[in-house]
């Protein structure tokens, strides 16, 4: 097996089309297609966004639609979710969906698929209803997706117009080491979300590469880490700006949601010992500062956990910085 390296692996981005302060969403999704345009020049190999409901500083409510404008305002890079929250949806609507899309924009287009719910609980009540128990039916769920997309389905009486026969990929998301059984029993990629979750990072790969059993989709495991990125010219100025994402997941863990802030020279005004530590474990896997510092850090990650594909996520309140951010990012991988 080769080991893999910054010059032999994919790198992508994650989007959460972030509401920034003072803007709204329609400015997000514009800003979102400026950085998949650069991010395709760039030779980044996937633009993703995850499904997020009833949070103010998140726009990527309706993904599917996220991906139709992105995909239609690029030419060549893979466009998908990170991901469908699949409990959330009928499998023939996701079908119906990504079929189209696939049918527009032919060996571009990825379907990430989650279990959790993507949002509180109340909200996941609206968005289920009776079917709110619809977490634990994932496996069949995921199971009737690949049958709609198979062309044997073309005899059954409930069929995917467009989506069946399509070679659509599917991945399946993580964040515990619930999801790694299941990508592993089914031969199919694992997207890991230790940009948020990094507790079970490390057990679940390896439980997914331990009972990994080769499909007609994929030979041997493939694991994708999503993880924060931050750069700027130098490590001081990538702290200042990653002020921002440190506000954000703050928000989050005191339930005191808000849109993206800007970057502060000083976090100890915003947050206690107690805060500060529980964020930083957030953002365990974080890499935040000079193009030469994350490249660093970055090999080690990758001889460390052997990933195949690493996919960045930057909550960066400047459109200016964030591009360049993303430039730096690239530089690393070339």
């Amino acid at each position: 097996m080769s080991v893999n390296t910054l010059k032999n692996i994919p790198y992508s981005i994650l989007d959460l089309a972030t509401v920034l302060d003072g803007y709204n969403a329609a400015d997000t999704f514009k800003n979102s297609l400026e950085i998949a345009q650069q991010s395709e020049a760039l030779g980044y190999n996937r633009y993703w966004f995850a499904e997020h409901h009833n949070m103010g500083g998140v726009a990527s409510s309706a993904p599917s639609v996220l991906i139709g404008y992105i995909a239609g305002g690029t030419k060549s890079i893979r466009v998908g979710s990170g991901g469908i929250m699949l409990p959330n949806h009928s499998p023939l609507i996701v079908a119906e969906q990504f079929g189209t899309l696939a049918s527009l924009y032919p060996n571009r287009i990825d379907l990430g698929l989650g279990r959790a719910p993507g949002t509180d609980q109340v909200t996941a009540m609206a968005i289920r209803g009776e079917n709110f128990n619809a977490a634990h039916n994932f496996p069949r769920d995921v199971e009737k997706l690949q049958q709609l997309f198979s062309a044997d389905n073309r005899n059954s009486n409930v069929r995917a117009m467009p989506g069946e026969g399509l070679d659509i990929p599917i991945w399946i998301l993580g964040s515990s080491t619930d999801s790694a059984r299941l990508a592993a029993e089914k031969g199919l990629p694992y997207a890991f979300a230790s940009h948020f979750a990094p507790t079970y990072f490390e057990q679940a790969i390896t439980i997914y590469r331990n009972n990994f059993k080769p499909s007609i989709h994929l030979s041997e495991p493939y694991v994708m880490a999503c993880v924060n990125v931050v750069a700027a010219n130098t490590d001081d100025e990538a702290e200042v700006l990653s002020s921002s994402v440190k506000r954000m997941f703050l928000g989050v863990i005191t339930g005191k949601r808000e849109l993206l802030k800007p970057p502060v020279e000083n976090m100890n005004v915003h947050w206690g010992q107690m805060e500060k530590e529980a964020v930083e474990q957030m953002l365990y896997y974080s890499f935040i500062g000079s193009e030469l510092t994350i490249k660093n850090n970055m090999e080690g990650f990758i001889l460390k956990y052997g990933v195949n594909e690493v996919m960045a996520t930057s909550h960066i309140y400047n459109q200016k910085a964030k591009l360049h951010s993303n430039l730096l990012f690239a530089g690393i991988f070339n």
